[in-house]
């Protein structure tokens, strides 16, 4: 099947994997927790991000340079610094994406007035100079506290190409590679633990077969050695979307599996047709397709899991969706190759459902990384000069960090559908989890952009509870959004429209919102 046909068929799976029917206005909504059903950990993983030398992600987006006037440490912006710590943002991918597979490591490296340039020929045919390279990602990561992950080049790169980087980055014995690292700065080997073996191999990783992309796979890792006490988590180039045969050919073969502990999904919102459809500029038709889309990639984990679990029953195999957001039409009047868009309530929502997904699949999903970090597609932070703004995607990654590393407890969700026309959708998306603490922290989506729903909420398997603090994101517009030098319209609030009652809570969720209630 092509993809729209594949888009088609998952669409209209959407109400029968929920288990709902199409019921009246008067039914009830109602959520089952399980709170004393938790198996699995909500990996902090999962709330990654994705940085790609695209556009203004890299320059201007978070490096603008040690002489620049905007304030930064080591030429890494501190206002993007602050904000993405406010998130405890766990992972960074980079440098790709499309651009990893063209990119050689050694550009990157030494002093910047000697660094080679390239063309950027994935993403506008612009000029890189190299100047942000593996030592200034790895000092970037070393500012926010979170995990390196690093994409290498076996698109176009060569197997010792990739093997000295893994070498340079983590070893501590003698060797030309240590010392070439030493002599650019870094006495000590770097920490690292997750490393792509190339990305989106099956179209511009190289256009390969994947029973071609395997065999080099398993190349690829074989020289990827672990140094010392540093064991990478190599993570295989698995398929787009519903590609199940993609999965298929790298999970069934043992020895594939031997050569890497996980397998990435890419799953864009808003592609194939979305190309002309604006970011800011829609009515609800829009506002529904999109939020459509963003549900199908539950029957595409579902399908893919399969697979992983016929070949892989304990889960030792991690399904990493290394990519994934919405994509739109370019902002009116940028450079169509740096995929610069605006984010609006309804990316809010589409990043809401997605994470609830992830949440639900826990004992899959291992890994995410939204696309991207800044100024590119599904931005959690825009940048113009100086100027920066959070957008209503950040919001959402502030209000969900507190599944990060919590027990997953399974919902049973019994729901109103949101209909429109001749489809309909569940109205309501749900996820819950119980931290270190014992907290327990539910999140809820009302997707209807014009009516409010009232959900009962039952606490199963634990004594009485109480509010301890509710929040919200919302906005009088679906089309809602923050920009440069306006107050902004969408943000965190408190939220206090919840009651509870021994193990029942009653919650108002207003029109096109999202909340969080945390129970102590």
């Amino acid at each position: 099947m092509n993809a729209r046909t594949n888009y088609l068929a998952v669409t209209l799976l959407i109400p029968v994997l929920f288990g709902i029917k199409a019921y009246g206005q008067t039914h009830e909504n109602k959520l089952i927790v399980n709170v004393d059903a938790g198996r699995y950990t909500i990996s902090r993983h999962i709330y990654g991000h994705f940085s790609e030398h695209l556009g203004h992600c890299i320059y201007g987006g978070i490096w603008v340079g040690p002489e620049s006037p905007i304030p930064n440490t080591n030429g890494i912006r501190n206002d993007v610094v602050n904000a993405l710590k406010d998130i405890a943002i766990p992972n960074l991918r980079w440098p790709g994406g499309c651009f990893a597979d063209e990119y050689h490591w050694r550009d990157g490296i030494g002093p910047k007035s000697q660094r080679p340039t390239m063309i950027n020929t994935h993403w506008g045919g612009v000029t890189e100079d190299n100047s942000f390279g593996t030592h200034e990602f790895m000092e970037l990561c070393r500012q926010l506290g979170c995990e390196p992950v690093i994409c290498g080049n076996l698109g176009s790169g060569t197997v010792q190409e990739m093997s000295q980087w893994v070498e340079y980055l983590t070893s501590g014995n003698i060797s030309p590679m240590t010392g070439l690292r030493k002599a650019n700065g870094q006495e000590n080997p770097w920490k690292l633990k997750f490393w792509d073996l190339g990305n989106e191999n099956w179209g511009c990783g190289g256009n390969m077969t994947p029973e071609f992309y395997a065999d080099q796979m398993r190349r690829y890792s074989t020289y990827c050695r672990d140094y010392g006490d540093n064991h990478l988590y190599k993570i295989a180039g698995g398929p787009y979307g519903s590609d199940y045969n993609w999965m298929e050919v790298l999970m069934k073969s043992e020895k594939n599996r031997n050569a890497f502990s996980g397998v990435s999904l890419h799953y864009y919102t808003g592609t194939w047709g979305w190309e002309n459809r604006s970011a800011t500029d829609f009515g609800e038709k829009d506002w529904f397709d999109i939020l459509e889309k963003a549900l199908a990639i539950d029957t595409i984990i579902t399908g893919q899991e399969a697979i992983m679990d016929k070949f892989d029953p304990e889960k030792k195999k991690g399904l990493i969706v290394d990519e994934w957001g919405a994509w739109y039409e370019v902002e009116p009047g940028t450079n169509p190759g740096f995929l610069y868009q605006q984010n609006t309530l309804r990316d809010a929502l589409v990043a809401s459902l997605t994470l609830d997904i992830f949440n639900r699949h826990c004992d899959r999903v291992k890994m995410a990384n939204i696309a991207q970090m800044v100024n590119v597609l599904q931005a959690v932070i825009l940048t113009k000069d100086a100027q920066m703004v959070l957008t209503p995607t950040y919001y959402v990654f502030k209000m969900y960090r507190v599944h990060q590393d919590a027990t997953m407890l399974p919902v049973k969700l019994d729901c109103e559908n949101y209909a429109l026309d001749s489809r309909s959708i569940p109205g309501i998306s749900a996820s819950a989890s119980r931290n270190a603490d014992g907290l327990i922290h539910i999140t809820m989506t009302n997707l209807n952009p014009e009516k409010a729903a009232q959900l009962t909420c039952e606490l199963s398997g634990t004594d009485r509870r109480s509010v301890k603090k509710g929040e919200i994101i919302s906005a009088d517009k679906m089309n809602a959004r923050n920009d440069f030098g306006k107050p902004e319209q969408v943000s965190l609030k408190a939220f206090s429209a919840v009651k509870m009652e021994k193990n029942m809570l009653k919650v108002d969720l207003p029109a096109k919102s999202i909340i969080m209630v945390e129970l102590e």
